[in-house]
């Protein structure tokens, strides 16, 4: 009975505690489930009710026997399973504190609106938990911004400016007008300045300010607009990196760059790539162009009051250029006052010097500008196609600008120029308005040292975008005959095959007579048609046996064409290159050679006349004495002299052509003037010229007709020039020489 009696022990009795045995016939009831309590509440009864278990187990003698193996092994397992995990441990102790941080709605003890708000517990584990998301959000979003490697087009490019002889401003090119300085050319009160005004903690500071992110995301956020508050070195990302558009990624992502950009480029970096890139109003970015713009000086030349106003633009040039309205001048005014004030704050400006300022610094009312239109235009063409071939510049880096050119143009020279060709336009215009509108005008003046002094391209580069003084067009003429005379005086002539050189002077003996035939010491010359080809004169005139100064100052082609066979073609052709004439503008080495059938422009038409009023010394013609970039000089490969010809060739030609200007224009300049030239004319009138030097400057005009829509054959002139009755050439070469002697 003992045994039974341990058997059924725990076995709960039908009626006992309630749980009654189902009515025979009845179905099985179900037990009504248990409501679902809290996860914390279920872990903790969980655990106390296997503790409760254990300890019950413990105190109750064993119904069973404890010495078998079996019966240990499920003692001990039962254990281990009773044992809480650590993160159960975690969750139980947290638990307390989870219960205390869970918002109870409404809050018991508490009245009205109080029972709806959340503790300071509560709102401190909020702000906590908020900071730590925000601080690793931050955390993100640096590592993954990095500074771009590209900068903006604008902030990159910048504008050359080409520069007079005499170094005032000539033009500009480019999309942007900005060049810019080394922050060691930039004075310390120009930098302070727009220290004070813009960013005073900008040496000391992270590269962004907390406070002024946080006002321009709640104007931003919360008015529709946009405030500042930028750190110079934010501003300077912006101005660089990013674009101008207003939004709270573009703000977020500015203040992410600045920081890194603050860690991997040094203060004065900065600031120096600021002040370069910067808006200043008038069209102008950089300081440098401002202070141009406003002021009329480069930024090395400003006080501190003038860069108290320029500092003042930086907030909206629109706002505080004083020259716009009444308003703006109120604005700048009490801005410039501040700013300086500022500055003796900051201890950068002395109370002393603050005293001097009293009266305002008015700007210029009016952006300086440059005409980029009529002849400048060509002379930039010039002057850029120069500078990057001596300054062995690519066509990339010229485009990116910041180039200072300092050209070899004479202001002075070039109005004299434009308006002598001006004026002769005009005439012809009344004259004969349908040739007048096929005349084509190109013209040169080029120092004896090689400068190109001026220059006449065309009526407007925007109309006509080929360069007439740098064209090789239309034939030289007669003009070309001095080269000739010079070969000759230079190198002697060769009257029979395998002679000795026989000496030429000028004093030398021709045939001037109209038809001569040409011969070589074989006999005529025969052109393959098996003509004899013979030499003609202007107008058919024959002079007889005729010296050879008189021939040149007469311009008696006869002689001059055998001149050049007795010479050697080849001679003839070396010399005019020797003295400037490029070998793609020579003609054929035919006879004809002589009477000039080479297409030389008017810049080497001028060049080569000037070697002979140099003495025999050539230098190649050049109109770039200088160039900078950003204020560092620019190697540039300076064009020798070399010697061309004797200085005794030189002189004779030089006679000779004295003689040539003295019997066309006898009364045109004094007995004792140095002025000669020559007048050119070409076969069938399409083309005339004259060349002549006065004081050491050659100037060569041409004049010709052709109808570029039609065909690039040139007409005859008919009256237009090419005669001594329309001297044409003549006219606009003594008016650009004017005064002569």
């Amino acid at each position: 009975m003992s045994s039974q009696t341990g058997a059924f022990r725990g076995r709960r009795k039908p009626g006992e505690c309630g749980v009654t045995e189902p009515e025979a016939g009845a179905g099985p009831r179900r037990r009504r489930a248990a409501p679902k309590q809290p996860w914390h509440r279920r872990v903790l009864s969980s655990f106390t009710t296997s503790a409760d278990a254990e300890a019950g187990a413990a105190e109750r003698p064993s119904a069973r026997p404890a010495d078998g193996a079996a019966s240990a092994h499920r003692r001990g397992a039962r254990r281990k399973a009773a044992e809480p995990t650590a993160i159960a441990r975690v969750t139980v102790r947290l638990t307390p504190y989870a219960r205390r941080l869970k918002p109870e709605y409404p809050r018991p003890g508490l009245d009205g609106w109080r029972r709806w708000m959340p503790s300071v517990r509560q709102w401190l584990g909020i702000c906590l938990v908020s900071l730590g998301l925000s601080g690793t959000f931050l955390a993100v979003a640096y590592a993954a911004t990095d500074i771009p490697d590209n900068l903006n087009t604008y902030a990159t490019q910048q504008d050359n400016v080409y520069f007079w002889a005499d170094g005032t401003p000539m033009a500009r090119t480019g999309w942007v007008r900005r060049q810019a300085m080394p922050l060691k050319d930039i004075p310390e009160d120009v930098r302070w300045a727009v220290l004070a005004a813009e960013n005073a903690s900008f040496y000391s500071d992270p590269g962004i300010s907390v406070s002024g992110i946080g006002r321009a995301l709640w104007r931003t956020v919360g008015e529709g607009d946009t405030q500042g508050g930028s750190t110079i070195t934010q501003q300077y990302v912006k101005n660089v990196y990013l674009t101008q558009n207003r939004s709270v990624t573009r703000k977020f992502t500015e203040a992410m760059i600045a920081v890194k950009l603050d860690q991997r480029m040094s203060k004065d970096q900065i600031l120096e790539g600021y002040l370069n890139t910067s808006w200043f109003g008038r069209g102008t970015y950089g300081i440098q162009r401002a202070s141009q713009a406003y002021y009329g000086k480069d930024v090395g030349e400003l006080n501190a009051s003038e860069a108290a106003l320029l500092a003042s633009l930086l907030k909206g040039a629109g706002l505080y250029d004083p020259t716009l309205s009444q308003a703006n001048h109120q604005r700048a005014v009490e801005r410039w006052k501040w700013i300086l004030d500022r500055m003796v704050e900051l201890g950068k400006l002395s109370p002393t010097e603050r005293a001097k300022y009293t009266h305002f610094p008015e700007p210029t009312k009016q952006a300086q500008t440059y005409d980029t239109g009529n002849q400048s235009d060509y002379l930039v063409e010039l002057a850029a196609q120069y500078a990057k071939k001596a300054g062995h510049i690519s066509d990339k880096q010229f485009d990116l600008g910041g180039y200072q050119i300092y050209t070899t143009f004479d202001k002075k020279r070039e109005e004299a120029l434009t308006a002598a060709v001006k004026k002769a336009r005009k005439k012809a215009q009344k004259d004969d308005k349908g040739k007048a509108e096929t005349a084509h005008y190109g013209g040169s003046s080029v120092a004896a040292d090689g400068r190109i002094l001026a220059v006449y391209g065309g009526p407007d580069h925007r109309k006509q975008g080929f360069n007439e003084s740098n064209a090789s067009t239309v034939p030289a003429g007669s003009a070309f005959l001095p080269f000739v005379y010079a070969a000759a005086l230079e190198h002697g002539v060769h009257k029979d095959r395998g002679s000795t050189t026989t000496p030429v002077t000028p004093d030398s003996v021709y045939n001037g007579d109209d038809g001569v035939p040409v011969t070589t010491p074989e006999g005529p010359y025969w052109d393959r048609s098996g003509k004899k080809v013979a030499a003609h004169n202007d107008g058919g005139t024959s002079w007889g046996q005729i010296t050879l100064r008189k021939a040149l100052a007469e311009s008696v082609n006869t002689p001059f064409m055998q001149l050049g066979m007795d010479a050697g073609l080849a001679t003839v052709r070396e010399t005019a290159e020797a003295t400037g004439m490029l070998s793609s503008s020579m003609g054929p080495q035919v006879p004809t050679l002589s009477l000039g059938t080479s297409t030389p422009s008017a810049i080497r038409m001028a060049s080569s006349y000037a070697t002979f009023a140099a003495g025999g010394t050539h230098t190649a013609p050049y109109s770039v004495r200088r160039v900078t970039r950003n204020g560092s000089k620019v190697d540039l490969d300076t064009p020798r002299p070399r010697r061309a010809v004797g200085a005794d060739v030189a002189r004779q030609v030089t006679d000779a052509l004295t003689d040539s200007f003295r019997t066309q224009h006898p009364t045109a300049a004094p007995a004792s003037a140095q002025v000669a030239g020559k007048a050119g004319t070409t076969d069938k009138d399409t083309a005339a010229w004259y060349v002549g030097t006065n004081r050491s400057v050659s100037t060569a005009v041409v004049v010709y007709r052709m109808d570029l829509t039609k065909s690039l054959e040139p007409l005859p002139l008919k009256g237009i020039a090419g005669t001594p009755a329309t001297g044409v050439p003549y006219d606009i070469w003594s008016s650009a020489m004017s005064p002569l002697g």
